[in-house]
């Protein structure tokens, strides 16, 4: 059975950081590209970044969160990880993980194969 699961949203005063964490069960990780999507209130699921399959994969962001995000991997522990720094109110929604097997690497939430149930992340004062 496949699960992903992430934990780590919360609140968070703007300029503050927060790190997410996807842990990942019931197929191959390391073979899967991994993303993290985001869904604020009213608006459609957008891209925020994604790290290619296998040890060191490379990594791409989103022009909104360059420079301020990174995604990372760790293939012993089937975990994708968003360390979040400098947030933005703009930042707050629900943020989730996907998986996807086929290539090439997408941006694209649909070509996403596997998808985790979404934490909820607000930047507040």
């Amino acid at each position: 059975q496949v699960q992903l699961v992430e934990s780590g949203g919360g609140l968070v005063q703007p300029g503050g950081s927060l790190r997410l964490s996807c842990a990942a069960s019931g197929f191959t990780f390391s073979m899967y590209a991994m993303g993290w999507f985001r869904q604020a209130p009213g608006k459609q699921r957008e891209f925020v970044a994604l790290i290619r399959r296998w040890s060191g994969g490379s990594t791409y962001y989103a022009d909104s969160v360059k420079g301020r995000f990174t995604i990372s991997r760790d293939n012993a522990k089937n975990t994708v990880y968003l360390q979040m720094n400098s947030l933005k109110p703009e930042d707050t929604a629900v943020y989730y993980c996907a998986a996807r097997l086929s290539v090439p690497d997408t941006t694209t939430a649909n070509e996403y194969d596997y998808w985790g149930q979404g934490t909820q992340v607000t930047v507040s004062s």
